[in-house]
């Protein structure tokens, strides 16, 4: 995906779980984005797993991408509460439902969990997982 293999993926993706891509482009930064969703009980769906690949020049650090992501998910910076973890040598950042880096100047990858279906673990598995596929 964009670059990245995404090599784990939670027990939660099943057979009932469809998979969409899009495309996007929000505050001078290019998304691309798989989305996994399954049937919700009573209609509709409901997310399960996002993976993000953001590229963009202000993405310069994990200083810079988390102060995009705060603003972009609109959280207060000042209360979003993060926590250091390593990403295959790369410093990065997780909360309740999202895990975050920046494997390379202008590059991001987000991991969301944006319900809370998954947990953390599954969330930092799933994130550790996802590697550079080809260099750009």
């Amino acid at each position: 995906m964009d670059g990245f293999s995404i090599g784990h993926l939670p027990v939660a993706i099943d057979d009932r779980t469809s998979v969409s891509d899009f495309e996007y482009e929000w505050g001078d930064v290019a998304f691309s984005s798989r989305v996994w969703e399954r049937p919700r009980e009573g209609g509709g769906a409901e997310v399960v797993l996002q993976v993000l690949v953001l590229r963009g020049d202000g993405l310069t650090d994990l200083d810079a991408l988390r102060a995009f992501l705060a603003e972009y998910h609109e959280r207060d910076p000042d209360e979003w509460e993060l926590t250091p973890f390593d990403n295959g040598g790369v410093p990065a950042l997780h909360g309740e439902t999202e895990a975050f880096w920046t494997p390379g100047t202008g590059v991001a990858v987000e991991v969301r969990d944006a319900f809370g279906i998954l947990g953390p673990e599954e969330l930092l598995a799933t994130a550790r997982g996802i590697t550079l596929a080809d260099p750009r």
